[in-house]
């Protein structure tokens, strides 16, 4: 213990006792505290190419259905660089034999605080629906722009000097930097040898603080899972604190990995257990989904008439505006805003769709069902699926009803959920250690831990969303969705819609149920049909 501590009977006095760095800034954080920050880092922060994140909604349409999820990238992205100088120091002063030098703490901070830089307008919506929509075979996500727009940053701004006056190797140390955001593209799989060029096999540790591709327990999952819990009402059952005590670098086929104590794996499952338990009731949830389908088929509508400037004077539409990181420090949530006030009658279909979402018409959710094995999708399968729920009428389907592929959202939607790794546990990847033997480590199967652990860890779900909002339709349309679902071997769908349709011995006996208008199973004076909605 530090002297000052000594007869004052302190029994867990500070981990570290560290006096203010008088350049360092400090944010009031609502989910860290008083967040100390390194010059470098306010001097990155203090860029347009940052500060554009203060406008991209963290969880994107979730803020539609959660009041309380208005946070944005920017936060995050504070809070992410922040926890990844919290445990590389807790590394550094536990284990000093690591060797682990200042510039290795300040590039890892900036790895934290820029791996978000390349979101695009409502986040994970803009790289996972609109993007794929707009270029099919485009393998193209956020963290590619990432680093574009991380070069972009330090170019622009002619921060190189600024970071070698703080110590830093260039261009050895932005190399590390681009490497922990993404891991680079055209290199030898980690179990054929290093693949990386900004820090030595020695320091392997360093690439899983950020973004860890072997197990997933990095400090991006931390600072969100406490974030979005927080602005989303929902209780996080991880506490990060207790795995920063634990944490430890031990030696694993030949590299160096982050380690935990064996105690610690339950907390551990827990934390993957948060993570789906989020994807379940918000980030996946069918209302926020729908409505970021929307906003998805606005922005499609409008993609032809929205023009942004870029390098050069040149003006790019949304979709090509991430190849042009001037134009794409333009784009943000705002294009939402900008449709919706326009007056350009170019922009009157996408304008409708925008003032359906703020109004509350939505598409309506047919249901939720799953195939028996993971299917990979492309655009051409989900538009055949379309074309199949339009035509999918059994024999005694409702007269007078005519269906229409376009009345289906064409992306019928692909809900993936898993524990971070598809199919895989991601805590086989991880390695722990026992406190009489912290430098030997050891595998924790799921059998070990409890025999209520799940045997599977990543299902598909399939939903199908219907544009129309005529009740007569909608109840055509549920008997069609059933009908396709059997066709195609998915599950019949689950919640109020499996009562809905009943199915005899050769899947056509399809029949509406009838319920009388003022059943005693409903609350007000509505159809049975409204109140059989999933």
């Amino acid at each position: 213990w530090p002297e000052i501590y000594k007869g004052c009977g302190a029994v867990n006095p500070p981990h570290v006792f560290r006096p203010l760095d008088l350049s360092s800034s400090v944010f009031n954080d609502p989910i860290h505290g008083h967040v100390e920050m390194h010059p470098l880092l306010v001097r990155i922060m203090d860029t347009p190419q940052f500060q554009r994140l203060r406008h991209i909604k963290q969880l994107g349409g979730a803020y539609f259905v959660f009041p309380g999820a208005s946070h944005n990238r920017f936060e995050h992205s504070i809070g992410v660089g922040y926890l990844a100088g919290r445990l590389v120091q807790e590394l550094s002063e536990r284990q000093p034999e690591l060797l682990i030098s200042s510039r290795d703490i300040l590039c890892v901070q900036i790895a934290g605080l820029c791996h978000d830089l390349g979101h695009g307008p409502f986040s994970h919506m803009f790289d996972s629906m609109f993007i794929p929509k707009m270029h099919p075979k485009s393998k193209w996500k956020h963290e590619e722009a990432s680093l574009a727009m991380f070069d972009h940053l330090v170019s622009v701004n002619s921060l190189e000097p600024v970071m070698k006056d703080h110590g830093l190797v260039l261009p050895d140390d932005l190399v590390f930097i681009k490497e922990q955001i993404a891991r680079p593209q055209n290199t030898v799989p980690l179990r054929q040898g290093w693949p990386y060029k900004g820090r030595p096999v020695g320091k392997s540790f360093l690439y899983e603080i950020v973004a860890n591709k072997s197990t997933g327990i990095d400090v991006d999952k931390w600072d969100y899972f406490a974030r979005d819990c927080y602005h989303l009402g929902i209780p996080n059952n991880f506490d990060y604190h207790r795995f920063l005590k634990f944490a430890r670098v031990c030696e694993v086929d030949g590299k160096k990995q982050i380690c935990t104590r064996e105690k610690e794996v339950g907390n551990l499952y827990d934390m993957f257990h948060t993570r789906n338990y989020l994807h379940r009731k918000a980030y996946q949830h069918k209302v926020g989904h729908i409505i970021e389908t929307m906003i998805t088929e606005a922005f499609i509508k409008a993609e032809p008439h929205i023009l942004i400037q870029g390098s050069g004077g040149e003006m790019f539409t949304i979709s090509r505006a991430i190849y042009d990181m001037e134009a794409y420090t333009k784009l943000t949530d705002h294009v939402f805003e900008q449709i919706l006030y326009s007056s350009s009658s170019e922009l009157a279909e996408a304008r409708k769709i925008l003032h359906n979402i703020t109004c509350r018409n939505l598409y309506k959710n047919l249901g939720q069902t799953q195939a028996k094995k993971r299917v990979e999708v492309s655009q051409e399968q989900l538009q055949e699926w379309a074309s199949e729920l339009a035509t999918c009428r059994p024999e005694s389907d409702l007269q007078g009803v005519t269906l229409k592929p376009g009345d289906f959202v064409v992306n019928v939607s692909i809900i993936n959920m898993d524990w971070g790794m598809k199919e895989k546990n991601p805590i086989n990847n991880m390695r722990f250690y026992c406190k009489n033997t912290p430098t030997k480590t050891t595998r924790i199967s799921r059998d070990q831990v409890s025999q209520m652990l799940p045997d599977q860890f990543a299902e598909q779900l399939i939903r199908v969303y219907f544009k129309e909002r005529d009740e007569k339709t909608v109840e055509a349309a549920k008997i069609n969705y059933v009908k396709w679902c059997l066709d195609n071997n998915f599950s019949k769908p689950c919640g109020p819609i499996q009562l809905y349709p009943r199915t005899g011995p050769n899947r056509q006996d399809i029949i509406p149920p009838t319920l009388p208008k003022h059943s005693p199973h409903t609350t007000r004076g509505i159809s049975s049909t409204t109140n059989l909605l999933p």
